[in-house]
């Protein structure tokens, strides 16, 4: 298995970003006639934490979750890191090059490399 960390053109100041989970999504009732106190806490997906930033970046967000899912899994790992998983190398370098064919400079991936334990 191999990782790589997305990297995406920011719409505003056209410089590179990548998306991060700095909260867990906190969801909760709003009642007519009552005070409901109960709030479910929880991670997001890497596809829904990618596609809620639509409109932050130049490049179509739901065009790269299809592109991304055609070669791996989008998974936000350590609850902060959105990446995305290929089975191997060939198909993380083509997920590369499809990108680079779609998006140009307003999508890539950076390769995460194994660290080996002492």
């Amino acid at each position: 298995m191999e990782r790589a960390m997305l990297w995406f053109k920011c719409a505003a100041m056209h410089d590179p970003v990548r998306p991060v989970m700095k909260k867990q999504a906190a969801i909760g009732w709003e009642a007519k006639n009552r005070q409901v106190d109960l709030v479910i806490e929880g991670p997001l997906k890497g596809d829904e934490l990618l596609k809620r930033m639509n409109g932050w970046f130049t490049a179509d967000v739901y065009k790269a979750v299809e592109i991304f899912k055609q070669y791996g899994k989008l998974k936000v790992l350590d609850d902060y890191d959105l990446v995305v998983e290929t089975e191997d190398m060939a198909q993380m370098e083509s997920l590369s090059k499809n990108l680079a064919e779609v998006f140009q400079e307003e999508a890539w991936i950076e390769h995460m490399p194994r660290k080996r334990l002492a």
